[in-house]
C-alpha cells in the first residue's frame, strides 16, 4: 500500500492550459438533494466548481430550484419532478435522460441527500455516464440483491462509502482495524472492478492492483456534509482529467487527488476555525487554497 504524498498528487492534477475554455474542463451532472437534505446537493455542486470543473448541472426537486438557483448562480439548476416527501421521483428519469442528451455531461454524481428517492436504482441502472456513487446511492445499492451482477462493468465508476455504508454494501461488520479497512476496500474494488474509497481517518483509495492511503485531513472533517464536498471535489477533478485521458484510466488519479485536496482543505480550515468549528462549507471554500498550497 502506498501513501499519498504531495509530489504524487501534484503530478496527477489536471493540466490547465492557458488557451482553455469551460468545455475544456468537463461537465458535471449532480443528481442530489431532497426537501430535508437540500444542502447536500448544494455542497456537492459548489465543490465540483471549486475543484475546477468547467460546467456543473444540478438536478434537484423542483420545489427547491428557485432558492438554490439564486444561492448558487454559477450552477445550472435542472428542476425535476418530486414525490410528496420532497424526494426526486421516478418520473425524473425521463426528464434527466432528455437533459443528458441535450447538455452532454461528462460524468454524473448521484446520491448525496437523496433519501429513499425512487429515482436512485433506475438511474443507476440506466445512466451510461461515468459515475461517482455516494451516500444514498450506496444505501440503495446495499438493499439490492446481487447488485454487482447487473452493475455495468464497462462503465467507469468511483464508489465513496464511509465505514457504515461499506459494511452495508459488503453485508459485514464495520471495520475496526487498519487491516480490516484495507481488506474491505479491496474487496469492494474486486467485486465491482471499479475504484473504491473507504472514508475516515486516513481514507483509502483502491483501484485495480493498487491501494493508496491518504495523508491529509483530521477531526475537523468529522462533520455533516464533508462527504458531499468530497464527492463534488472528486467529480470536478475527474471531469477535467477525463477530458485529457480516458475516464477509466483517470478514475484512480481523480479519487486520490480528491481525497488529498479535501483533507488538506479541512486542515487549512481548521487553522482558522479549529477542529471544533469547521463546517463542510468552510472545507469547500478552502479547496482553492488547498490547490494553491499543493502547487507551491
Amino acid at each position: 500500500m502506498n501513501l499519498l504524498t504531495p509530489e504524487i498528487v501534484r503530478s496527477w492534477l489536471p493540466v490547465r492550459p492557458q488557451n482553455a475554455n469551460k468545455g475544456t474542463f468537463g461537465r458535471v451532472l449532480v443528481v442530489a438533494g431532497s426537501r430535508t437534505m437540500c444542502g447536500a446537493g448544494y455542497l456537492c455542486a459548489k465543490s465540483a466548481l471549486l475543484a475546477g470543473a468547467g460546467l456543473v448541472f444540478w438536478a434537484l426537486p423542483e420545489s427547491m430550484q428557485p432558492a438554490f438557483a439564486a444561492a448558487l448562480p454559477e450552477v445550472i439548476t435542472l428542476p425535476m419532478p418530486e414525490t410528496e416527501e420532497g424526494e426526486l421521483s421516478g418520473d425524473a428519469l425521463y426528464e434527466l435522460t432528455d437533459c443528458m442528451a441535450d447538455k452532454k455531461p461528462s460524468l454524473a454524481v448521484v446520491g448525496p441527500g437523496m433519501g429513499k428517492s425512487p429515482l436512485l436504482i433506475p438511474f443507476l441502472q440506466a445512466c451510461n455516464l461515468p459515475l461517482v456513487a455516494d451516500a444514498d446511492a450506496l444505501n440503495a445499492l446495499s438493499k439490492e440483491p446481487n447488485w454487482t451482477v447487473w452493475w455495468p462493468k464497462n462503465r467507469p465508476c468511483i464508489f465513496t462509502p464511509h465505514p457504515g455504508e461499506m459494511a452495508r454494501l459488503l453485508h459485514t461488520q464495520i471495520a475496526t482495524t487498519a487491516q480490516e479497512r484495507v481488506k474491505q476496500v479491496e474487496a469492494l474494488q474486486q467485486k465491482t472492478g471499479n475504484v473504491c474509497l473507504l472514508k475516515g481517518a486516513n481514507t483509502l483509495v483502491s483501484g485495480p492492483g493498487e491501494t493508496c492511503q491518504n495523508t491529509t485531513g483530521g477531526p475537523a472533517l468529522a462533520k455533516a456534509g464533508s462527504g458531499d464536498v468530497l464527492s463534488g471535489v472528486i467529480a470536478g477533478l475527474w471531469a477535467q482529467l477525463g477530458t485529457q485521458a480516458d475516464f477509466s484510466d483517470s478514475a484512480f488519479r481523480a479519487a486520490c487527488c480528491g481525497v488529498y485536496l479535501h483533507g488538506l482543505a479541512g486542515d487549512l480550515a481548521a487553522r482558522k476555525r479549529s477542529d471544533y468549528g469547521v463546517l463542510a462549507s468552510d472545507t469547500a471554500s478552502c479547496v482553492p487554497e488547498a490547490i494553491c498550497e499543493l502547487l507551491k
